[in-house]
This record gives structure tokens, sequence and C-alpha cells, in this order.
């Protein structure tokens, strides 16, 4: 068939009326969040585009736009003009038949084009691929105004029987890479731990292997990446001990392992999988801190007083090896006292009593050091995380809920206080890494806040005033004052959300809802990137000037690297909350009509968004639902008032609800009232 071939790389939009008056022309990096909403990154600012001006371009490519004015708003809106870079060079979808052609639809909801294989291309033969197969497919031909795109096969990937396909498309929605090269797989495969033989060639290497120290994790963890250990020191002082897989060790600046590390900058949790950042190898083997076997560390050795302080801290490579692999809930019963210390799975039985007293020790350093962060002006916020459980086939079965315990708190005291150490020795020597930057959140922001706190009782004289400056112990007051109440769990999500999101940046700004002055990533090496480079880092600190040649290469590249995990983290954190957003509809699909209590947290003109108390399933009861009157709608409080009868519907009001409808592709769930006038009463809780 006769077609019009695409010009690769640069599509740009013309008339057939002639020669139109010309406007100036940016460049910036396109967006789509989903179909019909995108938006474009450039120099000038970040620019909503018109619904229908993305044209032939896709989520990630560099393109060329036309800023135009919003009618209604006034505001500049962007126009693509033209492709300059293709970002996107392969897909996941379905494949169809679609006359003598083949179709491919994609998974990745943002590519709203038709993908074609010819009738002379032979890879659906070759690969044996029937229609409904999930492919992986190569473009070739990318989407002009005039003509589709045209892709090859590469691969089949599974039938929609042996996938789970909403998963597959919050994957590929998110563009998650889910495979390693061949080559990054060979250089994984040929890692030996050899704890030996680095102690032997590095004399700085410290060998703490028969130091006590125990990982605490989840008992559904498989790589161990952090080590605990402390004594009680006989002035009432303690030594805190904490040990971090020493990955970089395993991973050269620069190798296919890197590399890909670094295209990837941090492991992905979804609902029913984790998309690893480094090949299973190194994370679930030789970098694990699994008990019983000798591991090579980073490790941070803190000297504390009486009260908490910390007096002195030193940083060096070392080799350890753990003397158990124990989980949260073995911790807690201990310390609340429902079990015993020979209830302790240890390498060596007989060290189970002195796994116990470090474990109560590691519990008062706790304490204190949570009594240390308020007093400076650290935040903490009370969040509960929902997971949805899943049976070996992937199907929901229920929801776990993890609350802060002693047990994680321990653990998140004593990494806390490593990262903060580390930061500083960093900082202090003025060494560029990737520090971990939190900002002060801005007036406009919280302003938002002050209604629906006020609202709910929180605020008292001054309060407002100081919550819109930002202050620390202000914000502490009002989270404290909503500890028990209806309103708890809104206020922490008013203020949560009001938050600036932590970046990472190439130098020290500080961390302000931790109240720290300096403060970095170094304790999750084998999912987080940015570990990676404050490892690297800290070792050219410990080798002195000159001592380690690839930091400077690092140095030259850490502005970008800094950027890239900061974005990925945000992608990484999106496509987590999305799969067990499509668990949970699938979960409420088996309960529609069911009631449950829950809390309004939120509030639009078309209707309340309800958390539910028992899994934090979210859903939305439309304004439809509320009541046969109109109701209007108050932004600064956000509330809905029914005209007729005066009914207020706001934040923190407690509900019952039915459940009325899901959309399991789409991770929704929506709600309705009970319609009996007896069951409407009981929805007031």
């Amino acid at each position: 068939m006769a077609r019009k071939r695409p010009h690769h790389g640069n599509t740009r939009r013309g008339s057939a009326k002639g020669p139109r008056k010309q406007r100036r022309a940016i460049t910036g990096i396109l967006r789509v969040l989903r179909p019909g909403s995108a938006t474009v990154e450039t120099a000038e600012g970040s620019f909503e585009v018109t619904r229908s001006g993305v044209h032939e371009a896709m989520s990630g490519d560099e393109v060329s736009v036309i800023l135009v004015g919003d009618k209604r708003t006034g505001a500049k809106r962007a126009v693509v003009d033209a492709v300059l870079n293709r970002a996107t060079h392969s897909l996941l979808g379905r494949f169809e038949l679609a006359g003598p052609l083949g179709a491919v639809v994609p998974l990745d909801n943002r590519l709203n084009h038709d993908f074609f294989v010819l009738p002379e291309d032979k890879s659906p033969e070759r690969l044996g691929v029937a229609p409904g197969d999930i492919v992986a497919a190569r473009i070739v031909e990318y989407p002009t105004r005039y003509t589709a795109a045209v892709v090859t096969l590469d691969r089949r990937v599974g039938s929609a029987d042996e996938l789970d396909m909403n998963i597959e498309s919050v994957i590929a929605s998110h563009g998650i890479a889910t495979e390693f090269s061949p080559s990054t797989l060979e250089q994984a495969q040929a890692v030996r731990a050899d704890v030996a033989g680095a102690l032997a060639s590095d004399a700085r290497r410290v060998d703490l292997r028969d130091v006590m120290c125990v990982t605490i994790d989840p008992a559904d963890a498989r790589d161990f990446d952090d080590a605990v250990g402390a004594r009680e020191r006989e002035d009432g002082g303690f030594d805190l001990d904490v040990h971090i897989a020493d990955v970089t060790h395993y991973l050269p600046w620069g190798s296919s392992m890197d590399l890909e590390a670094r295209a990837r900058t941090c492991s992905v949790y979804l609902v029913d999988r984790v998309v690893p950042m480094l090949p299973e190898r190194l994370c679930n083997d030789v970098c694990s801190l699994r008990p019983g076997e000798d591991r090579l560390a980073m490790t941070v050795r803190m000297r504390l007083d009486a009260q908490g302080r910390v007096t002195r801290a030193k940083a060096c490579t070392s080799a350890i090896c753990s003397n158990a692999r124990l989980c949260y809930d073995d911790v807690d019963a201990l310390l609340e006292g429902r079990t015993k210390a020979a209830d302790l799975h240890m390498v060596d039985p007989a060290e189970a009593e002195g796994a116990a007293r470090m474990l109560r020790v590691l519990d008062r350093i706790r304490d204190l050091r949570e009594r240390i962060r308020r007093s400076r002006g650290a935040i903490d916020f009370e969040t509960r995380e929902a997971k949805v459980v899943l049976d070996a086939d992937g199907h929901p079965t229920g929801v776990r809920v993890r609350n802060r315990t002693r047990a994680t708190g321990l653990v998140e005291e004593a990494m806390l206080l490593a990262n903060e150490c580390v930061a500083k020795i960093l900082a202090d020597s003025e060494v560029p890494a990737a520090y971990r930057v939190h900002e002060q959140p801005s007036p406009d922001d919280l302003r938002a806040t002050i209604a629906p706190l006020d609202e709910l009782g929180l605020l008292e004289a001054g309060d407002a005033a100081a919550v819109l400056a930002g202050e620390p112990r202000a914000i502490q007051a009002v989270l404290a004052r909503a500890r028990g109440t209806r309103g708890e769990y809104l206020a922490n999500t008013l203020l949560l959300r009001a938050q600036k999101r932590a970046i990472y940046l190439p130098h020290n700004d500080g961390h302000y809802a931790l109240g720290a002055q300096a403060y970095c990533h170094f304790t999750s090496p084998i999912r987080r990137y940015p570990d990676d480079i404050v490892h690297r880092a800290l070792k050219a600190h410990l080798a002195g000037k000159d001592g380690c040649p690839e930091q400077r290469a690092v140095e030259r590249v850490l502005p970008q690297l800094c950027s890239d995990c900061s974005s990925m983290e945000r992608t990484a954190d999106a496509a987590a909350r999305d799969s067990q957003k499509v668990k949970m509809a699938e979960l409420y699909a088996e309960r529609i009509g069911a009631r449950e209590a829950g809390v309004v947290s939120g509030c639009e003109r078309f209707g309340l968004f309800v958390c539910l108390d028992d899994t934090c399933a979210d859903g939305l009861l439309p304004v439809r639902d509320l009541g046969n009157e109109w109701f209007s709608y108050d932004e600064k409080r956000m509330t809905l008032t029914g005209e007729a009868t005066g009914e207020v519907w706001g934040l923190g009001r407690r509900v019952v609800v039915e459940v009325a409808a899901v959309d399991i592709p789409r991770g929704r769930i929506d709600f309705r009232l009970p319609k009996r006038a007896s069951e409407y009463s009981a929805c007031i809780v």
C-alpha cells in the first residue's frame, strides 16, 4: 500500500491554507500525565498543553511548542509545533489483527496513538504471537499528521491469561524498566563476595565480624542492606553501630551494572513485586547482609551520651557478620514482654540473651533520639501504610495496615542518625554528594490548611500566624492537639500535603521536617542510587585527596544525577500507589454493597473523598449522592453545604458509606450513602 513516510524525530505542523503568522517557539520536554492532560517543561517554566495540542508527540519527547493564550483564563498554554528528539523507542502492548495489518494497543495509557505491523513484517509469525498476546514492540516509524506509527515485534511477553494486565499497564504507563541487559546480568553473575580478599587488599577496612549486630526488617523482606548493633557504656552513654551493605565495592563506576542502576535510580515497590535497581545476584545475595555470612559494609560508629546526644561519629569500610535476621514483629514481641530472648532466631542460640539486651539498648536510644528530634523542631507525621495482601495467584485477600511501632522506630532512629552523621562529615569537609534537602513550606501552601484546621478546632490563639510562618513547633503543637481526636488523620494529611517534596541536590541545604542541618541518604544503597553516590563520596573522603579518582567523574555529572534521582523517585512512588489502588479496587469489587466507616479526607465541587478506617482505601462519594438539593462549595474551608438543609459536609466528618462501584484498571472506588432514612441518620458516626 502507498504510504507517505514520516520525517524521523522532526514533525512540524503546517497549514494547507498557506503560511501563518510566525509565533515564537520555545523548546521543552513533554510530560503526558494521562490521556488529554500534559505539560511541557521549558526554561521559561512549565506550561499546560492544550487538550488537542500534543499532536504526534509522546511523553518524554523534546519538543518545540508555541504558547497561546487561554480565552477563558488568560493563562499561557502550549501547543506542540515540532518533535525535536524522540524519547520512546519501544513499548509493551496487546497484539491484535486489523485486516491485513497487525496492531499493537499500548499498555501505557499515555500513548494515544495507533501502532501497526505491516503485512511484509514476519515478526509475529517468527515469535509465535497470537491475537491477545502481550508483546514488546520497537518503533520503526513514528506517527505524523498523515500516517500512523509502524512497529516491529521484538518479543512475546505472554498471554493475557498469564499476566496481570492491570499491573502490567501500571508498569508500562510509568515507564518502569523490568529487565536487565545481557551484559549487566553477565557482570552481576561474575561477582563474588570475597570478604577475605577485600580485607587483605585494603588496610583501612575494619574487621568487625566479631561485633554483634542484627538485621531488622519486615517479615517479607528479601534484601537486607542495613544491620544495627549497640552497647551501653559504663558512663551511662551508648555506642551505636550502623552497618550498610558496601554496594559500590561491587559496582564499578561506568560499568554496565552501574549505568543501568543510574538509569533506574531506585527499586520500585509494586503491590505484587519489586522491580529492583540492581540484579538479583547483588541485591539478594552478594550485597545482602544475610545472617551468619561474612559481608562487606560501610559502617558508622557513633558514641552517644546518656541523653542520646552524639559526641563522636566515625565512618569506615568494614567487614561484618550478622548474628540474626529479625523481623519487626519479633522485636516488638520481645520489647513488650510477649516473648523471651530464647524465641529470637539467632545463628547461635547462645547469643540470644546478648541480642535481647542489645535490642533493649536500641529501644532506649530510640526514645532518647525521638525526644532530641522533637526538641529541635522535627515534625513527625502520623501516617498509616496500607498494603493489599495477595494470594499466590495475585488475587487480593485483605489489607495489612502498618503503624509505627517500637521496633520500626528503633531502626528508623538508628538510620536517621547514621544519615545525619554521614551528611555532617561530608558537609563539614565540603565534599559534593547527593544531599537530601527539604525546604520549608511556603505560606501559600500552608494557608490552605488554616481554615480546615480551625474548622476541626485544632488552632489556638496565635497558632494560625505561626503555622503560616512554617514554625515547626507550631505545627508540632497542632499535630499533638489532634492526636486521638476525629481530626488526627486530617490534620496530618493537610499539613503533610502542604510540605514541599524533599529532593536530592549536589550541595547541603538542610532538612526542614527533620530539623537537621545536614542530611543525606546513606542507608539503602541496594534500592536507591543516591545512597551509592554518597558511599562513593564518603570513600573518597576517607581515602584523602586524590585517593579516589572516580569521585571527580561522579562530581562532573552530579547535578544531573541528583535531578534524575529526584524525578524517578516521584515516578516510582506514583507507580507503587497506582498498583496498590488497582488491587484495592479489585478487592472491593467483591464487596459491592458492603458498608464501612470512614472519614472525609478531601472535598471538591463534584463530591467528597472518603478514607475507610479498616483498610485506608480511598473512594469518591459524588455530590449527587449527598441529597436532592444544591450544594455550595467553599474552597477555602473545603466544605459542601446544602442550600436547602444547611447541612455541611467537610473534612474530618465521620461517615458510613456503601461500596457502589469500582473501576479496577483505573484503581477507582465509588461510594454512596445508605438509602433508607434510618440508615442515613447512622451515617454521622
